[in-house]
């Protein structure tokens, strides 16, 4: 601004107070908002510089992950908030991320773990629950909502949670039936191992992310994946669990959440197959939704 002949610079603030998160409570420090998208990203300033270019490079970031994103669910995003910080008191990305509900009413505040030299795991975090707000609480708290969302994070961010994986502990454990039943929470990495796998073997099968995920979101809660191969549809749901398990049998071993070697494909399919319309979500959210809870220490 010039007044007399002076030129006056002000830094960029944000004039609205910071959202409520669901538990960080300390300063939000506004890095920017995304220009297409609004994603507001927020870092808590005691971090320093690390955490401060997470935020910068997740402003950068942001639009081409909601993009993305909604070409997965085929429904528009909304704006949402964004902060980095220590979750969990970790700064490496293994505190995972959170928000309050699967929606973008209550769940738009969304925290997600700082990453320290390594701002593609934060922007992988925030589509982890980006994905869970497009799935509009029909997909909440239960063991196939939350493959999905770490499917959706695998693809938008580039595996770059790979130490997240799940699909080897299903294997190891003998590889049980999640896919005649839904596993009641998101906090099983057995189940949501099998829901990875599962997911992994259909995208072999030819399925893309964006025809199984808006099918799976019209399934709801209680759907099971082996309605979603019906749904797509692969063949009759009675087939589903012997021919998967036939498969992961044929595999010489699981050691990653794609044991079928579809992600390096997942990310071109998304705009070529056809996408379900989705249906309207009925489910009532949960409390308090944590992403990625599987990591190594």
């Amino acid at each position: 601004m010039c007044t007399g002949g002076q030129t006056v610079s002000h830094p960029i603030r944000r004039i609205s107070a910071a959202p409520q998160w669901p538990s960080y409570t300390g300063v939000s420090h506004y890095i920017g908002t995304s220009p297409t998208t609004q994603v507001a990203v927020y870092v808590d300033p005691t971090l320093g510089d690390p955490a401060m270019q997470n935020g910068k490079d997740l402003v950068a970031d942001a639009d081409r992950v909601v993009k993305a994103n909604n070409a997965i669910f085929g429904t528009p995003s909304q704006p949402v908030n964004v902060i980095v910080f220590a979750l969990g008191g970790k700064t490496d990305g293994t505190g995972g991320a959170d928000h309050n509900t699967c929606d973008y009413t209550n769940g738009a505040d969304i925290e997600v773990c700082a990453s320290f030299g390594n701002s593609g795991r934060v922007s992988a975090l925030f589509e982890a629950e980006l994905s869970e707000c497009s799935m509009g609480a029909n997909l909440c708290g239960v063991s196939t909502g939350e493959a999905l969302s770490r499917w959706c994070a695998a693809v938008v961010g580039t595996n770059a949670l790979a130490d997240f994986a799940t699909a080897p502990a299903w294997a190891q454990r003998g590889m049980p039936d999640f896919v005649n039943k839904t596993d009641g929470t998101d906090q099983n990495e057995i189940s949501t191992g099998c829901g990875m796998a599962f997911l992994s073997w259909l995208q072999k099968l030819g399925y893309a992310l964006n025809a199984i995920a808006p099918a799976m979101v019209q399934l709801g809660t209680s759907g099971t994946l082996a309605q979603l191969y019906a749904k797509l549809p692969s063949g009759p749901e009675s087939d589903a669990w012997s021919k998967f398990l036939s498969a992961a049998k044929a595999l010489s071993q699981i050691t990653n959440d794609d044991p079928f070697g579809t992600s390096s494909t997942a990310g071109r399919q998304l705009l070529s197959a056809k996408t379900p319309d989705r249906a309207k979500a009925v489910a009532k959210p949960k409390a308090r939704r944590k992403a990625l809870p599987f990591r190594k220490r």
